[in-house]
Formats: structure tokens, C-alpha cells, sequence
């Protein structure tokens, strides 16, 4: 969350951000709550130590019973006083988390995707000799897929991979780990479930009705939709030696994701599911190395989309679609046949200290300062929109799909193909 701080002294700043965002924030409001609470809590304050003295006094008072008439009148203000100041603590942190993190000020400017800007292009769309199919076609006649089954045990838009498919998500995890590990990334493997507070820190919202998360009924868990938010949580409420910064973690995690709402043409077969494996890259940086950590990210799924030979573009995020904890944010996009378009394949976020702020994770300074410190974070691989673009530009006329030099190795027959 930004300072509340920064939002007094930046309020028609934070407002605009807000509108170029898309984001409703009633900043007026927010700081209406922030004056009174800050009072209400000077308040309290005062009774406490009030009721402190009074306390003391007792034990060598000569006029006793007044001194406890006098602690009882201070004891009822606070039980009238404290509960109107939860409930104004309980407004002002709901709007205070609702307020997205500033823009870079490169960001284009956009009301939505449609305004991402496109910054380089790595290939062009195949030309096709023949009728191109769509992934799903293609994986069912190669009997690598089960979206029928899928539904009948978990419900739509849930798959079983098989036989190659199975071989080929599995050969793509240990691609994209090898290529983090050979930069210096420490791995993980994350768990599925996190609290509340931890997808809260983060920037998800983990419950109500415009939620994109699956919570687990009577208690405070739900299924993480990326490994951003555990491994986010990691390092919790820590303080790192300047010196001990940058911290590079790659982490694989099962994603899980409702998907409300996000049913279309466009979401067809893997585009979109409940459920799928990523390879998430996560950094913990010193804030005046955060943008160039950025790139770094960015460049790490340029060089990994390479290797694979998929044609992809890169993509800066306009304003419109940044979403809430972003200052900046970069995407990757593959050509699909089934989309006849650009689909998004990665994303890489620059979230500064909006999410440390949050989940109060800090730097100390050589000099003993103390500061919230930069996470970032950026897809290395998400398989299920891999999947598809390799799928896709590797389908051949006969149906068969070439399978990308660099995986050949992790495939257990050294498969070049998928017939």
C-alpha cells in the first residue's frame, strides 16, 4: 500500500493515478478517516495514561474512593471510545488498501489493454501452408489432453495432461528452473494454500464476491493463484543487511484461479483454467535497484522464449491495466493460431514498496536506517500458456507437432516430435 503519509501530501497526485488506473478510491474520504483517527487515537492515548496514573495513585491515596470513582469514569470513556475507533480503523484500512501504487511515469497511457504498447518483436506468426488448428483439436487427435474427463472429476475448465502433454509440462518446468539456476536463482517449491493476511500483503483480495481466489471454508486459507504470493509471504514482518540484497528465488507452485467471468471465445481450451503449474521468478532488491532488477526480469523470459522459438512481443502495460500493486509491468506475448492474436504468455512486475509496505519486510542501511526494500516479480514459465504456444506454431500439416530443440533433452525418449 503507498504511505499514507505520501497521499496527504500528494493528494491530487494520488487521485489522478487513481482515475488513470481504473480504480475507484474515495481519497477524500480516506483522508477525512486518517484526521479523525489520529485524533480518536491521541485520545485513547491520553485515557490510558490517565488510567495509568490513576492506577498508581491508588496504592498511597488518603481519599481512595474518589481516586476509584475517577478510574471508573476513565474506564467507561474507553469502553465508548475504543470500539468507535475500530470501526473507524476498520474504514480506513479497507480504503487504504483499495488506493493502487503509483505509475512509472513511462507507463503509457491507456484505459485498457488495448493500449498496451508493443516494445520489440522476436519472430513473426508462422505462414502455414495448410489450415492451422487450434491447440485443443490438436491435443485431443494427439491424445495428449483430457478436457472431458477433467470436467467430469473437477468440473470446467479443469484438463488431464497425458502421455506426451504430461512429458512436455514436465520438460518445460525443468527447462525454465535450469535456465533461473544457472543465474544464480535459489529454487522452491511452494505450497498451495496461504493465509489471508499474506494474499492481502500482496494485493489479492481473498474473499468476497469480485474474489479470483478459492478459499477454503471455515478458516483463514485459501489456494494461491501464484507463487508471487508465497513467496511474497516468505520473508514476512524480516529486516535484511543491506549487504545480503538482491535475494533471486525461483519458485514452482500449482496455481489455482477462479476465472469469474473470463468465459469466451478467447478463453477457449488452456487459455484460461482453474488450474495450472508456473515457474515464478521473485526478487528482493534495495529500492534504487529495482528497475534495473526489472529488466533483468523481463530480459530472463525474453531469452527463455527464445530458446523455446516461439515468436513472441513484448509488451509495456498501460495504465488501464496495471492492476493494483504495479508501479510498472511488462508482458510477453506469443502468437496463437486459436487466438488468430497475441496471447499473453508472462508477466513481470516492477511492485516497489507497495507489497513490502504491506507484509512490513525491510532493509537496514550500513548507517542503521531502516526502509521498506523493492519486491518484484515475473512469470519464468506458465504452462498451460506455453503449452499452447508451442502447440500452435509447431503444429505441422499431418497434425504432428515439433517438439523445441531445448526441451528434446528432458523428454524421456528424446522425443523431436509428437505424432
Amino acid at each position: 500500500m503507498l504511505d499514507i503519509k505520501f497521499i496527504r501530501e500528494n493528494k491530487e497526485k494520488v487521485k489522478k493515478n487513481c482515475k488513470l488506473r481504473n480504480i475507484a478510491c474515495d481519497i477524500d474520504r480516506l483522508l477525512e478517516l486518517d484526521e479523525t483517527r489520529r485524533k480518536m487515537i491521541q485520545g485513547v492515548d491520553l485515557l490510558k495514561e490517565e488510567k495509568n496514573e490513576v492506577n498508581e495513585a491508588i496504592k498511597t491515596a488518603q481519599n481512595r474512593n474518589e481516586v476509584i470513582a475517577k478510574g471508573k469514569e476513565i474506564k467507561q470513556q474507553l469502553e465508548k471510545v475504543e470500539p468507535e475507533l475500530e470501526k473507524v480503523e476498520k474504514e480506513y484500512k479497507n480504503l487504504l488498501i483499495k488506493v493502487p501504487n503509483m505509475t512509472h511515469p513511462k507507463s503509457p497511457k491507456g484505459k485498457d489493454d488495448s493500449e498496451n504498447k508493443e516494445i520489440k518483436r522476436y519472430g513473426e506468426p508462422p505462414q502455414f501452408s495448410f489450415e492451422p488448428k487450434g491447440h485443443e483439436e490438436l491435443m485431443r487427435n494427439l491424445d495428449i489432453i483430457d478436457f472431458e474427463r477433467g470436467a467430469k472429476v473437477a468440473g470446467a475448465k479443469f484438463y488431464f495432461l497425458k502421455n506426451e502433454g504430461a512429458l512436455l509440462e514436465q520438460a518445460l518446468i525443468q527447462f525454465a528452473l535450469k535456465i533461473c539456476i544457472d543465474e544464480g536463482f535459489v529454487p522452491f517449491v511452494t505450497p498451495d494454500l496461504a493465509k489471508d493476511e499474506i494474499l492481502l500483503g500482496i494485493g489479492f483480495n481473498p474473499r468476497g464476491e469480485e474474489t479470483q481466489v478459492y478459499s477454503v471454508e471455515n478458516t483463514d486459507l485459501n489456494l494461491v493463484g501464484t507463487a508471487e504470493i508465497t513467496m511474497g509471504g516468505y520473508h514476512r514482518d524480516e529486516i535484511f543487511k543491506e549487504e545480503k540484497l538482491p535475494l533471486k528465488y525461483v519458485a514452482l507452485s500449482h496455481c489455482f484461479r477462479t476465472e469469474a467471468g473470463s468465459y469466451g471465445r478467447h478463453s477457449a481450451g488452456l487459455y484460461r483454467v482453474h488450474q495450472f503449474s508456473k515457474v515464478e521468478m521473485f526478487a528482493y532488491t534495495l529500492p534504487e535497484e529495482s528497475e534495473k532488477m526489472h529488466k533483468y526480469f523481463r530480459n530472463m523470459e525474453v531469452k527463455i522464449f527464445k530458446k523455446l522459438g516461439i515468436p513472441f512481443r513484448v509488451v509495456d502495460i498501460c495504465t488501464g491495466d496495471l492492476g493494483g500493486p504495479a508501479y510498472r509491468k511488462y508482458d510477453l506475448e506469443a502468437w496463437m493460431t486459436s487466438r488468430n492474436g497475441w496471447g499473453e504468455i508472462t508477466s513481470t512486475s516492477d511492485t516497489t514498496d507497495y507489497q513490502s509496505r504491506r507484509l512490513n519486510i525491510k532493509v537496514e542501511r550500513k548507517d542503521g536506517r531502516k526502509e521498506f526494500l523493492h519486491l518484484l516479480n515475473g512469470t519464468a514459465i506458465a504452462t498451460s500458456r506455453a503449452l499452447i504456444a508451442i502447440i500452435e506454431n509447431g503444429q505441422q500439416a499431418d497434425g504432428s507437432v515439433v517438439i523445441p530443440k531445448v526441451l528434446r533433452k528432458y523428454m524421456p525418449g528424446k522425443e523431436d516430435i509428437i505424432k
